[in-house]
């Protein structure tokens, strides 16, 4: 059993699904709570910067001042439309495609543009939920990592992947220096380890083969087998007796 903490606190931002790292976590570790919280995309870096929460995942880019962030995958960019829109004609289109359309920047967006794409609206929404709901009502397009197209999904949007625009990074997230048994058994979750994982153990020395004094054998020299004396080549024809 791992001790420490008495529950691990494991925030998540909007469209990061850790269910199956969750049930991995009660398998392994039945015996200390996984408390989940979900949290706004803005500033969930503070949250562990500020102990609320053990570890979170969330997208990258952040400010890594006094924090640990592991990339764990790569989502891939869709612009959320209409489903009468032009760009459906196509499987996936690139940001030029976009030029001519009024493109939504919510504040919550988190992918690192040098420029959003598009002609810029009045005004920037709060949210990425508030940005899909004005896609719907025919106020512009919007550009999110595709967990988030999914999930606010409506019945009369669609998407496509931008093939050309800044793809998110999720990752998981904790305090420098704080890297505790309940982390370290969770970061080994995220990453594959199996349960009967040796991180951190060093490998055990090949044994050198010894004689039966126990002295290892000198260079070049050869053990007939089954025998713990040394091999002394083969014996010549008996003299035949006379």
């Amino acid at each position: 059993m791992v001790t420490g903490s008495p529950s691990f606190r494991l925030a998540y931002v909007p469209g990061v699904m850790p269910n199956k790292w969750v049930r991995l976590w009660h398998e392994r570790v039945p015996d200390v709570p996984l408390v989940l919280t979900q949290v706004p995309a803005a500033n969930a870096d503070d949250l562990v910067r500020d102990r609320d929460v053990d570890a979170v995942l969330l997208r990258l880019p952040i400010d890594r001042t006094g924090l640990h962030a592991i990339p764990l995958y790569t989502e891939t960019t869709v612009v959320v439309v209409p489903k009468d829109h032009l760009v459906t004609a196509a499987d996936e289109i690139s940001v030029d495609d976009l030029a001519d359309d009024v493109v939504l920047h919510p504040h919550d967006d988190t992918l690192d543009w040098q420029q959003p794409p598009g002609q810029p609206a009045v005004d920037r929404p709060a949210t990425t939920a508030d940005a899909v709901e004005l896609v719907a009502a025919g106020v512009g397009l919007l550009v999110v990592p595709k967990s988030l197209a999914r999930l606010h999904h409506r019945k009369d949007l669609t998407f496509r992947p931008v093939v050309d625009a800044p793809e998110s990074r999720v990752a998981l997230s904790w305090r420098e220096n704080e890297t505790t048994d309940l982390m370290e058994q969770f970061i080994g979750i995220v990453r594959g380890r199996t349960v009967n994982s040796t991180r951190g153990r060093p490998p055990e020395p090949k044994r050198d083969r010894a004689d039966a004094g126990g002295r290892k054998p000198a260079a070049g020299s050869r053990q007939r087998r089954g025998s713990g004396g040394p091999h002394r080549g083969r014996r010549g024809k008996p003299r035949r007796r006379s």
